[in-house]
């Protein structure tokens, strides 16, 4: 038998102000939340996702849309495979745009090391990109609630990402005889 307990939210709103319906979207897709189909979502069942969902039914109530929050589980294994493999293709999806950036990350450094462009201004703005991947990859840990597969590679990569950036502060320090 299934071990899961998801929250259903099936909700309906209207049309227009279109901004409305995608703000109601984009906060189910924050929480982590995965589409079964148009307006029918599922979160893992935690006393944070209640307490949030039950919010976003007021809101959803507030623009004269329709809401109902169930609790649910699978009715077999293999459906409750379908449903976590879901939530783990959505995070595989972000992990993947992170590792993208991560190889954007790794161009820069790499352009400005075959350049010699060892300034300060540089380094800040590299490091300032290196804190916005951390942030990345946290918020998409917090929503990885099964494990995606290229979990473990996006953390090697920042890692990576963070080594980079430590040679070349190296180099950047060197090039101001500041370590000398």
């Amino acid at each position: 038998m299934a071990s899961h307990s998801w929250l259903l939210l099936t909700y309906k709103v209207p049309p227009e102000p279109a901004s409305k319906r995608v703000a109601i979207w984009r906060r189910l897709k924050g929480m982590g939340a995965v589409y079964l189909q148009n307006g029918v979502c599922l979160l893992p069942k935690t006393d944070d996702h209640v307490r949030r969902l039950k919010m976003l039914e007021n809101d959803v109530a507030e623009v004269a849309g329709e809401s109902v929050l169930l609790e649910t589980v699978a009715l077999d294994r293999s459906q409750e495979e379908k449903v976590v493999g879901r939530f783990k293709a959505d995070r595989d999806e972000a992990y993947r745009e992170f590792i993208d950036k991560c190889d954007d990350f790794e161009k820069e450094i790499a352009k400005e090391t075959a350049a010699e462009h060892f300034t300060y201004a540089e380094l800040e703005e590299n490091d300032v990109d290196l804190k916005k991947l951390k942030g990345w990859i946290e918020k998409i840990r917090k929503l990885d609630f099964y494990g995606a597969p290229l979990a473990a590679e996006s953390v090697e990569r920042l890692k990576a990402c963070e080594g980079l950036l430590d040679t070349y502060a190296q180099r950047v320090f060197d090039a101001h005889d500041e370590n000398k």
